[in-house]
């Protein structure tokens, strides 16, 4: 029989917005996975184990995910911890594969499930608060009311202008363009709010695009909401 991996979401950075399930998939299981080189390094471990200390005592293997543009090396890798996995699966063993915010939301472990999966293995995905839904409660801001649409932009593919919709934007992925995603939010009328490692030691909360550094880290998340009439 042949083990089956999940992916379990550990919620944004703070370790008491983890589910009761991602808890209870880490104490019932032995074997773990980490996106990074060194697994004890992988902000998803750092808080995972804050909230089930015994995580580390058990087994924890990393996958190695290249932040690169050459789709050749990332497509290479993710063949190589997809394999890697499957080395474990095969010998009957389950496999949790432990995640920033929620797997199904621009989650590394999205390219190894689709490798695993059409080599004909079972994958579950555990589902786990998302970086949007904690930052927007942070900042005390709803989403979306009544018939408002909610518009999730990866920013690090939006350089030019945002999309002409109606609604309320949410940019994940902004650090790498900060400086030009601000101009677009400028432009846009917009309020603007953000914050920058979520739920961590480091976090940042701003209340307006000039309070957003041009330096923010990775984990920063820009809600930009249309003014109110």
């Amino acid at each position: 029989m042949r083990g089956t991996a999940y992916g379990v979401g550990v919620g944004p950075g703070d370790p008491e917005l983890m589910t009761l399930k991602a808890v209870r998939m880490i104490r019932e299981n032995d074997l773990f996975a980490v996106p990074g080189k060194d697994p004890k390094q992988s902000v998803a471990y750092k808080i995972a184990v804050q909230a089930v200390p015994e995580l580390a005592d058990k087994e924890i293997i990393s996958i190695y995910m290249p932040m690169v543009k050459s789709r050749e090396l990332i497509e290479a890798e993710h063949k190589k911890g997809a394999k890697l996995l499957e080395s474990y699966l095969d010998q009957g063993r389950n496999v949790v594969y432990l995640t920033l915010g929620d797997p199904t939301v621009y989650c590394t472990f999205s390219y190894l499930q689709h490798i695993l999966e059409e080599d004909g293995y079972t994958v579950e995905l555990i589902s786990g608060i998302t970086s949007l839904c904690a930052a927007a409660a942070r900042l005390n801001l709803p989403l979306g009311e009544w018939d408002e649409q909610i518009h999730i932009i990866p920013a690090v593919h939006k350089t030019e202008a945002l999309p002409e919709e109606a609604g309320n934007y949410v940019l994940m992925k902004s650090a790498s363009h900060m400086k030009e995603i601000k101009e677009i939010l400028r432009k846009s009328g917009r309020d603007v709010s953000a914050v920058i490692d979520c739920g961590m030691d480091s976090e940042i909360v701003c209340r307006s695009t000039e309070e957003i550094p041009d330096d923010a880290g990775y984990f920063s998340l820009i809600i930009a909401k249309e003014k109110k009439a």
